[in-house]
């Protein structure tokens, strides 16, 4: 029972088949079985009751009729939970084609035969998509390489050998242009780098070149969300940007006395005008300066 509690919420986050990931799929949900011990039921036919023979002159004996019906009855327990979790890890188009059948052993022999067999078409593309990644600035390195790190296992699973050594090779090839320099310097040694080796000179250059950043363009998130509030809360901001939206359609209208066709030292809340504009000068000083940086971060 420890273990199926164990397994169970592991078996929710698997995803589901869709027709285009059917050997990974197929390689996950059988370790499950494995360990729930009910992967038998996928390969072997459901045993026959004992039933004496014409041939038979003594009747079999009881302890072996019990095992049998016990054996029975753990399979036909142990067929509907493979069952089970093979049509509720599917895509609905699939279990509407796959439902009807209750032998867990006979779909998955027809999933086998209709995506498990080699497609050459299928290894292509997967080739192709490793051939043609490359890596951009302005990413960060180490999810690209987990990336690239996927597509050499799809590779893999499509039953194409690939030499560590040659896909540190092929990496080194797909870093990107801001990287130029540090990929000479790597190729220039002489021993020939793992690509686990690699990742890891990976892993440091990029935190040093963090850590190498200017101040200027290390930006504090929190000031910035804290910067954006302060915005939404001012009133006085809140109303110069409500005359720059009103200004493509009609004059601007003085923020303070909400009217329009003078100039601001004519207007008479004049010096009400100066004391926002006293009080308030830092914070729209800010607003200038920052908006641009603000916006490109969030």
């Amino acid at each position: 029972m420890s273990v199926i509690s164990k397994i169970v919420p592991e078996l929710a986050n698997l995803e589901s088949l869709d027709g285009h990931n059917y050997k990974r799929w197929s390689q996950k949900l059988l370790m499950y079985f494995e360990q729930l011990e009910i992967d038998y039921v996928l390969f072997n036919d459901p045993p026959k009751p004992i039933t004496p023979t014409d041939v038979e002159t003594t009747p079999p004996a009881a302890k072996d009729v019990k095992s049998n019906e016990e054996d029975i009855a753990k399979f036909v327990k142990d067929n509907k939970t493979a069952r089970w979790h093979i049509l509720n890890n599917m895509t609905n188009t699939l279990f509407d084609l796959f439902a009807v059948n209750k032998s867990a052993k006979f779909i998955w022999e027809s999933l086998e035969t209709k995506y498990g067999a080699d497609d050459a078409g299928k290894t292509k593309y997967v080739v192709g998509k490793w051939l043609g990644f490359q890596m951009a600035d302005g990413k960060p390195i180490m999810d690209q390489v987990h990336v690239y790190e996927n597509l050499c296992a799809d590779v893999v699973n499509e039953g194409m050998k690939l030499d560590d050594i040659f896909i540190a090779n092929v990496l080194l090839d797909k870093f990107p242009p801001s990287w130029t320099h540090y990929r000479n310097q790597l190729k220039h040694k002489k021993k020939d780098l793992s690509l686990k080796e690699l990742i890891g000179h990976m892993r440091t250059e990029e935190a040093n070149r963090l850590k190498d950043l200017p101040a200027s363009q290390s930006v504090d998130r929190s000031a910035c969300c804290s910067l954006l509030k302060l915005i939404r809360l001012s009133p006085v901001v809140r109303l110069m940007l409500r005359n720059i939206r009103k200004a493509a359609k009609g004059p601007i209208v003085w923020y303070v006395c909400g009217k329009h066709g003078h100039k601001a030292y004519q207007c008479s809340e004049k010096k009400s005008a100066e004391a926002n504009v006293v009080v308030t000068d830092d914070v729209i000083a800010v607003v200038v300066v920052k908006t641009n940086l603000v916006g490109n971060v969030l």
